[in-house]
Order: C-alpha cells, then sequence, then structure tokens
C-alpha cells in the first residue's frame, strides 16, 4: 500500500527548529494533486522549499554556539536558516512526478547541523504514491 502524497503546503517539523513550518512546492512538474502541485524529493532547497523553523536550537550551529558561548554557556536558540543541500530520503518508489521520485509522508531531510526534518502533515488526504 501507498503512502500519503507530499504536496504544497505539507506541513514539517524540524527535531532543532522550535516551529513548524509549510513546504514550499514550485510548480515546474505542473503535477497538481488534490489542487496543489505535487513534491518530489527534490523539493528540498534550503528557504526556496524548506523555508524556516524559527528558532534553532543545536550547538552544531554555529550562530547558536557562539551565542551559548556569549551566554557563559547556557542554551541560546538563534534564528533557523535550514542548510539542506541533499534530497529527501524515503520518498516513493515507484511513483515519478516530472521523472523524479514524488515526495512522500514518511520521508526525511537532514540539515548540515544534524537536524532531521520530517513531514509531520503531507497535505493529500486521499491520494498515495507507490
Amino acid at each position: 500500500m501507498g503512502k500519503p502524497a507530499a504536496v504544497a503546503t505539507a506541513m514539517l517539523q524540524c527535531s532543532f527548529g522550535v516551529a513548524p513550518t509549510v513546504l514550499n512546492v514550485l510548480p515546474l512538474s505542473r503535477v497538481m494533486i488534490e489542487g496543489r502541485p505535487a513534491a518530489t524529493i527534490t523539493d528540498s532547497a534550503p528557504l526556496v522549499n524548506i523555508p524556516t523553523f524559527g528558532m534553532c536550537q543545536t550547538p552544531s550551529n554555529p550562530t547558536v554556539a557562539a551565542a551559548t558561548a556569549a551566554a557563559f554557556g547556557a542554551l541560546t536558540p538563534m534564528p533557523c536558516v535550514p542548510v539542506t543541500g541533499t534530497p529527501w530520503v524515503g520518498g516513493a518508489t515507484t511513483t515519478l512526478v516530472g521523472g523524479k521520485p514524488a515526495l512522500t509522508a514518511g520521508a526525511t531531510c537532514t540539515c548540515a547541523y544534524g537536524g532531521v526534518i520530517q513531514i509531520l502533515f503531507p497535505g493529500a488526504v486521499r491520494t498515495t504514491e507507490g
């Protein structure tokens, strides 16, 4: 059985972010699912596809590390700027959108600072991808 398809406005959460955000999908493939552009595993560009998660709270982020050091070791979250450079992992195995594997619920994307970004709600409720 397939997993729910991810589309524009899917809800995302980073393990080090303080707030969820929505996936932005540019309608380049012109494939619509339930009235919204379908996402692919390559929709992982920082700030283009994956907006900020509010504040970042991992010491592996240089700005958080510097702010924490300035606060004498008290963890000090700083504004999040995702650093994703790789595609999502765990998308559809057989469904292609514009020649690329479709993005589905359960897929994850990794930030260079160690955060794992997951799909909280894929956006599509009736459409599954294989």
